[in-house]
């Protein structure tokens, strides 16, 4: 039995067989398509059919949306998400496409819509259907979230929306979006409102979405611009003028709090991909060609892949601690510590893959030479977004030591 298997309940014990048996029964095999790194650089709708069709398998097998009421599509369980994304993750299975939605939109829903918003959106959004999009960043406020522009006027029972959203993942192919709107220009925070608002209905209706195409050739990104789109107040979640204290649900779970609210499965990628791990990185080093031996023999570059493994490995270890309920004494010590930790961890792990590989490291996806097929600059390029997205690593630094630890604020 597993370290995890060790902790779970009789029903989680009970529920981890049932996911092992049905993922042994079910799991998808090679992947049709080529797959991206990651779930926020879909790009063609290929990828994105092949991996919504898994995610609607897996939900309609009761492994997403575990821990959610049975009323708003859940399976009604408790604690049982952790055990459904430990299983899709031994199993190697592809990630699910509807990232933003599982992670950031479905626990901000819960906690703050409207009953029957609750019943109309979650199920869809479980089941992969429904992709959703976070509309925060605007081009005059990113790290300064709480300086967001794009102003929501009323309307009746209804708001108009007038703006320019940018760094929107997976608007492309989104039919929803969770947006922070100023509602009142004389006040900063306390200006702010929360809603949720169809975007694929209202393409060219109010909605334009344009791609942003990154250095690395990719389309994930996009900017979205609003003209005048009509949306009920029903789609306003929590009161007006709260959208700052909902907006801190989101953060807190895009920065990974709440285990149970995003499942993680992944690692099945296509032949041409691959993850920027530890272990992914041991395997170039074991076949990249050095001097009589490979790369695995030079003692520097064992140093520094061991430093990476040692980091890896302790991060997962700290992340246990999420379920012991004693170390819990601030709700944003270990999402902050273990999202500002696991990316710059990924992105050091493909700095060092890089010198791994060395002058081939210059080869892109293009080249038939490049090691891994050019996976990992690709890796190294995208990096640096996940230092930047959910807040810098530099604002996770100022949070931890301002609100966790206590420390003086920076001048």
């Amino acid at each position: 039995m597993s370290d995890s298997g060790k902790r779970d309940s009789a029903e989680q014990a009970e529920f981890r067989s049932y996911c092992r048996d049905w993922l042994a029964d079910h799991h998808p095999g090679e992947p049709t398509v080529r797959l991206p790194q990651s779930p926020l650089e879909i790009m063609t709708r290929d990828q994105l059919d092949y991996l919504q069709a898994w995610q609607k398998a897996a939900y309609d097998a009761g492994l997403v949306g575990c821990d959610y009421p049975v009323e708003v599509g859940g399976g009604g369980r408790k604690d049982c998400q952790r055990v459904a994304n430990e299983e899709m993750q031994a199993a190697r299975t592809p990630f699910f496409p509807n990232v933003i939605g599982l992670g950031m939109a479905a626990p901000t829903v819960l906690h703050h819509a409207r009953d029957d918003v609750k019943r109309e959106l979650l199920p869809r959004l479980f089941s992969g259907e429904d992709i959703w999009c976070q509309g925060f960043s605007e081009p005059g406020a990113g790290s300064d979230l709480a300086s967001v522009q794009t102003f929501a006027e009323p309307k009746g029972d209804r708001w108009v929306i007038n703006g320019h959203k940018v760094w929107t993942s997976l608007a492309h192919f989104a039919e929803w979006m969770i947006i922070l709107l100023r509602t009142d220009k004389s006040h900063k925070y306390e200006g702010l409102s929360y809603f949720v608002v169809p975007i694929r209905a209202a393409l060219g209706k109010g909605v334009s979405v344009r791609p942003l195409i990154k250095m690395t050739g990719e389309t994930g990104f996009n900017e979205v611009i609003f003209d005048g789109l009509e949306v009920d107040d029903r789609y306003r979640l929590d009161e007006l003028g709260k959208g700052w204290q909902v907006a801190m649900t989101t953060l807190l779970h895009e920065r990974g709090a709440g285990e149970l609210q995003a499942p993680r499965a992944g690692g099945l990628k296509s032949r041409e991909s691959h993850s920027a791990t530890a272990r992914s990185l041991l395997e170039l080093a074991r076949k990249t060609p050095r001097g009589a031996g490979t790369a695995a023999d030079d003692p520097v570059l064992r140093d520094r892949m061991m430093q990476q493994v040692i980091r890896e490995e302790a991060l997962k270890e700290n992340q246990r601690r999420a379920r012991v309920p004693a170390l819990l004494d601030h709700p944003m010590r270990l999402p902050l510590q273990n999202k500002l930790l696991a990316s710059e961890l990924g992105q050091d792990t493909a700095r060092v893959a890089l010198e791994v590989a060395g002058a081939a490291a210059t080869l892109y996806m293009a080249d038939e030479h490049a090691p891994d097929r050019g996976q990992w600059p690709l890796a190294y390029m995208n990096s640096f977004g996940m230092t930047i997205a959910a807040g810098t690593s530099e604002v996770q630094r100022n949070i931890l030591g301002e609100r966790v630890l206590g420390l003086a604020k920076s001048k």
